[in-house]
């Protein structure tokens, strides 16, 4: 059996890679592990995922996009998730098919320019505000255009005890792609710690920290044990463990994710992942303040 070509198996690889990049890591392996979560929880999301992923790919490739980008998964991620919750929210037919490729396509090239800003002017990183804007828009399209929506499943009942609250933890892993199957949160878990120790260590504390805020400020419980206001801490966690060292910066973003998520909600909105980059943002931010002014403010020695 001759082996696969050279192009077609960095083509999986980067596919692989995309997957991770949901979790901020650039690992095929992690991505295996993240493609396993899903087969776990919900095999019926499979299909809209590597569609997406794919697009966002191909787009990438056509638009002349850094190759090193494409092939660590940064033109993947974005569309994935795209793929996941429109494959969540709505029946599969050729127009959601067409729809997902669409949003994957243009995922890519919204991130593109942000990405050469980001390099040549300094911007703040993207993350997935171009899954958000375009989910935002995707789910927009329901009432006009014939998507018929995907019959819900409701959610368990979780008991508020140790075991509960563990599993909690490892639902707030599986929603950041949209599962509170405590299985598919461990194998995400293990796809973290082969990646990056470290960051699979902030992700469980950015879990705990969301569902540790959501019981103190007396939140929804089932929502909280269910993970729903783990998977932005968890994200912030991870993004912010990989530029700061300083534990409570880390918790700081935790929180201030988890607060955001709870505050973007009341306007309405699908909040998706914006209350993590919006997290992000403020404390890179406000690091950079700080910076300058000790700069400004620190007297220069004579000559």
């Amino acid at each position: 059996m001759s082996p696969l070509p050279t192009h077609v198996l960095r083509g999986l690889r980067a596919l692989l890679n995309g997957f991770s990049q949901i979790f901020l890591q650039s690992h095929p392996g992690c991505g295996l592990l993240v493609l396993l979560a899903l087969a776990l929880g919900a095999p019926n999301l499979l299909g809209g995922a590597l569609l997406g992923g794919l697009s966002g790919m191909l787009v990438a490739r056509w638009r002349d996009c850094p190759r090193a980008d494409i092939e660590i998964g940064l033109y993947g991620y974005n569309g994935i998730l795209l793929g996941l919750l429109a494959s969540l929210q709505f029946a599969w037919s050729p127009l959601l098919a067409l729809l997902i490729t669409l949003g994957g396509g243009l995922s890519s090239l919204l991130l593109a320019p942000w990405m050469t800003r980001m390099r040549r002017r300094g911007w703040l990183p993207a993350f997935t505000l171009p899954f958000v804007l375009l989910g935002w828009g995707l789910l927009a399209l329901a009432a006009p255009l014939p998507l018929p929506l995907r019959d819900e499943v409701a959610a368990g009942a979780p008991t508020l005890d140790g075991f509960g609250t563990m599993l909690a933890v490892l639902r707030g892993l599986g929603q950041v792609i949209f599962l509170d199957n405590p299985l598919s949160g461990l194998c995400l878990l293990l796809g973290l710690l082969l990646a990056d120790r470290r960051a699979a260590l902030w992700a469980l504390l950015g879990a705990a920290a969301g569902l540790g805020l959501a019981a103190l400020l007396g939140w929804s419980q089932a929502d909280a044990l269910n993970g729903l206001f783990g998977y932005n801490a968890v994200l912030a966690a991870i993004a912010l463990s990989q530029v700061q060292r300083r534990p409570w910066v880390l918790l700081l973003g935790s929180v201030l994710a988890t607060l955001l998520q709870a505050g973007l909600a009341t306007l309405g909105l699908p909040v998706l992942t914006l209350p993590f980059i919006l997290a992000c943002w403020l404390v890179q931010a406000g690091r950079e303040c700080w910076r300058q002014a000790v700069a400004v403010n620190t007297p220069r020695e004579r000559p």
